[in-house]
């Protein structure tokens, strides 16, 4: 599922992108889901997950730009399409990150373009994340952010460097087929992030989140070599 906004006053702006949105993904075969706000306070209010954002730029009372800020300036990570009349408002975009900009009237050949670019960047940045499913919702978490995991009772908890802790239901064996080579299984419950190890002794490791991880004896000498060999490739 990608979850996808558009933020613009102008109902009828915002009816056009919806229809070339859903066609586009309709082409990938894939399931979004999409919602539509008519300002930047109305968008800010909103606390669920967006992936890709179309912002209008022109919007009375706060600005898509001021609205951008905002939304960067909290948790908001996704890809920001800009959509604005004025060309010149293209070069403050980058201070918000935006991905690309798209000039009123919107054509539907350039809309295509920057829809292919976007989605071959969000399939390249999902090598370096994973897809957590809980129940209805999903999120895409980087691998970097993720210090260690752990399972109680056929739960996985994931431990962010955020300091959130994530809980949802998957084996731990499936869960080792996705992450990569910086993780490794210390414990039958833990798998850790070695890019967030700072240290270990006598059975334990030391993250730098402050947390301890215990480290099996059957899995030490294992864990020594795989540390060494991480510390030589970095």
């Amino acid at each position: 599922m990608i979850y996808i906004a558009i933020c613009d006053d102008e109902k009828h702006m915002s009816g056009y992108i919806r229809t070339m949105v859903f066609s586009f993904f309709r082409k990938k075969n894939r399931e979004i889901n999409l919602r539509t706000f008519l300002s930047g306070r109305e968008l800010l209010a909103y606390d669920g997950q967006i992936d890709i954002l179309f912002l209008d730029i022109q919007m009375k009372d706060m600005d898509g730009m001021e609205t951008a800020r905002k939304l960067r300036a909290g948790k908001f990570r996704g890809f920001l399409v800009f959509i604005t009349v004025l060309k010149e408002m293209v070069f403050q975009s980058f201070e918000v990150h935006a991905y690309d900009y798209l000039v009123k009237p919107v054509d539907e050949k350039q809309f295509e373009k920057t829809m292919e670019r976007l989605y071959a960047s969000m399939c390249s940045a999902s090598v370096d994340s994973m897809l957590v499913q809980k129940g209805y919702e999903s999120r895409i978490i980087p691998k970097d952010e993720i210090v260690f995991c752990e399972i109680i009772d056929r739960k996985i908890y994931l431990n962010l460097a955020s300091g959130e802790v994530l809980d949802y239901y998957e084996r731990i064996e499936h869960l080792e087929e996705k992450l990569d080579s910086c993780f490794f299984r210390c414990h039958r419950s833990y798998l850790i992030n070695l890019k967030h190890l700072k240290g270990y002794k006598n059975g334990t490791a030391y993250m730098d989140n402050g947390r301890e991880v215990p480290i099996s004896r059957l899995r030490s000498k294992e864990f020594s070599g795989v540390v060494l060999q991480y510390m030589k490739n970095i």
